[in-house]
């Protein structure tokens, strides 16, 4: 009978090999810790949890709190209009402007919250910001200063309407330049979320600037609008 001896090394080896490849974490058991994305990240990076499908950059990060104090201010515009004695026309672009940005306010926040990033409140007089470890609020491009703001709420009637025109379009100007900005920059946008708004943005903005012209140039020049 051969001996079994020659072959108990072998099985040993065997057991070892078959223990570590057993012992490895598969693939769908692993999970990547959240993502700290640096300001100058230029490529795209994957969710927190490695999802493909839902990349972003910081720039996408950076655009959604901006366009949330963005549309905060522009619905402290919209809201005064009922209360300053605003024409039927302006009354009614403001409360579509007030629908349409609560809703993309509230897409954004969910947005930030579901990849664990924080999520601003809806901050009229800016983005915070630290600088040398004070919080800071920055206007975003073609948001109102405080003066503007309050020459704004003190006007009544024709003069309410005119400045709102006058602000509203400079205020969206400044959404589309951010879209802008955004689309510009290496390896942004590529979440389809970030996409869809930021095309919304721009496309309904540009629209309502257009709006806007026609209403301010009838009501200075008294031209009719098509």
């Amino acid at each position: 009978m051969r001996s079994s001896v020659g072959k108990t090394p072998f099985l040993l080896l065997v057991f070892f090999v078959v223990a570590g490849c057993a012992s490895g974490s598969r693939p769908d058991q692993q999970k990547s810790a959240p993502v700290t994305i640096a300001a100058d990240t230029p490529a795209r990076v994957m969710d927190t949890y490695g999802n493909a499908g839902h990349a972003y950059t910081a720039a996408d990060i950076h655009f959604m709190d901006g366009m949330i104090s963005h549309h905060a201010q522009a619905l402290v515009m919209a809201g005064w209009a009922a209360s300053h004695g605003a024409r039927p026309s302006v009354l009614t672009l403001a409360t579509r402007i007030i629908n349409a940005q609560q809703d993309e306010i509230a897409a954004m926040q969910k947005w930030l919250r579901d990849r664990h990033q924080a999520v601003p409140e809806a901050n009229p007089h800016g983005m915070g910001m630290k600088m040398d470890g004070l919080e800071h609020e920055m206007l975003m491009a073609g948001m109102l200063t405080e003066s503007q703001l309050k020459q704004l709420d003190q006007a009544r009637s024709n003069e309410f309407d005119r400045l709102f025109l006058t602000f509203m379009i400079q205020h969206h100007r400044g959404a589309v330049t951010m879209v802008k900005d955004l689309f510009d920059t290496y390896g942004a946008a590529q979440d389809i979320t970030v996409f869809k708004l930021a095309s919304d943005v721009s496309a309904d903005q540009t629209t309502e600037i257009e709006r806007m012209q026609k209403m301010l140039a009838s009501m200075i020049f008294g031209a009719d609008i098509p």
